[in-house]
C-alpha cells in the first residue's frame, strides 16, 4: 500500500481540499478525522468530532484508542487498497497514525500550501475559528449517522478541473460543528431533503414527474408536499401510499429525520407512452 499525508494546520482547508487531493494522485480511500472514506462513502471509523471535549477528539483522530485502531486496521485489511491519503495538522500527526495503524511509512506528503493560495487558507481558517466550522470530504447522508441532533449548514458542491484540466469534477463535502462546540445544534439543509425526495420519487413506477418538494421543519421533525405528475391509468390512492413508504423509508435511511405528515399532491396526469 501506497501511503499518501496531507498536512495543514487546522482550519486551513485540509478536509475541503481532501478529495481534489485524492483525485490528482488517483486515490480511491481517505482517512480523515477518525473515518474511512473510500470515494465519498464512509465505510469505518467514527468522527472524532463525536467525543465530548477537544482532548478525547484529538486523541480519536491518531487512534490512541486501541478499539478504534483495531477497528480501522481490520477495515484496511478487508478493503486492501493500492493508495491511502491520510490527513493531519502535522508531520508528527500523520506519522503518529501511521504508526498507530501499523501502516509503515509515508511514500509521499503534501502540504496545504501547495494546494490552496495564502488568501483561501485565510479564508478556511476564519470559517473555523470565527465559527467553529469543519468540513468533512463527505456527503451530509453518509456523516448524519455518527451525529446527534443536527447539522447547521448546508449540503455544499464544489467543482473543480481534472490533472488534465479537461473534465469538470463534482464532489460533495459536509460542513459541521463538533458535538463539543457552543455553537449550536446540526441541521440539514432543504436542498438536502428535497433532492432525496425528488431522486426517490422519480424513480417510482407510475410517477412521471416531480415538480416540487417543500419541507415545513419543526424542532423534532418535518412535514413534507409533494407535487407530482402521474402516468394515465395509475390508482391515485395507492400510488400516493406507495409513494409515502419510499419516501419515509428514504428519508429516515439517510439523514434520521422524523416525518410528521406527507402530502401528495397530483397536479397532472401523463398518458402513457405506446
Amino acid at each position: 500500500m501506497q501511503v499518501y499525508a496531507f498536512i495543514g494546520k487546522t482550519g486551513t482547508g485540509k478536509s475541503f481540499n481532501a478529495q481534489k487531493v485524492a483525485k490528482t494522485h488517483d486515490i480511491h480511500y481517505i482517512i480523515d478525522d477518525a473515518i474511512l472514506i473510500k470515494n465519498t462513502k464512509v465505510i469505518a471509523g467514527r468522527s472524532a468530532k463525536t467525543e465530548s471535549n477537544f482532548i478525547a477528539s484529538v486523541k480519536a483522530a491518531i487512534f490512541l484508542n486501541k478499539e478504534r485502531a483495531l477497528e480501522m486496521k481490520s477495515a484496511l485489511k478487508a478493503e486492501n487498497p493500492e493508495k491511502l491519503l491520510i490527513l493531519g495538522t502535522s508531520d508528527e500527526m500523520v506519522e503518529k497514525i501511521v504508526e498507530n495503524l501499523d501502516l509503515g511509512k509515508i511514500d509521499k506528503k503534501i502540504y496545504i500550501e501547495e494546494i490552496s493560495s495564502a488568501a483561501q487558507i485565510e479564508t478556511a481558517r476564519k470559517s473555523r475559528v470565527e465559527d467553529g466550522k469543519h468540513v468533512v470530504p463527505v456527503p451530509t447522508f453518509e456523516i448524519k449517522k455518527q451525529f446527534s441532533g443536527y447539522f447547521l449548514d448546508s449540503l455544499k458542491t464544489f467543482n473543480f478541473f481534472n490533472r488534465d484540466g479537461n473534465e469538470n469534477v463534482e464532489t460533495e463535502k459536509t460542513i459541521i460543528r463538533p458535538t463539543y462546540s457552543y455553537l449550536g445544534n446540526f441541521v440539514i439543509s432543504d436542498n438536502v431533503i428535497n433532492s432525496i425526495i425528488m431522486y426517490t420519487v422519480s424513480k417510482i413506477e407510475g410517477v412521471s414527474k416531480v415538480f416540487r418538494v417543500s419541507t415545513q421543519k419543526y424542532i423534532d421533525g418535518m412535514k413534507l408536499d409533494i407535487d407530482i405528475e402521474i402516468v394515465y391509468g395509475y390508482n391515485i390512492p395507492h400510488l400516493s401510499s406507495i409513494i409515502r413508504n419510499v419516501v419515509i423509508y428514504a428519508v429516515d435511511n439517510a439523514t434520521g429525520i422524523n416525518l410528521f405528515g406527507i402530502n401528495i399532491n397530483v397536479k397532472s396526469i401523463a398518458k402513457q407512452n405506446k
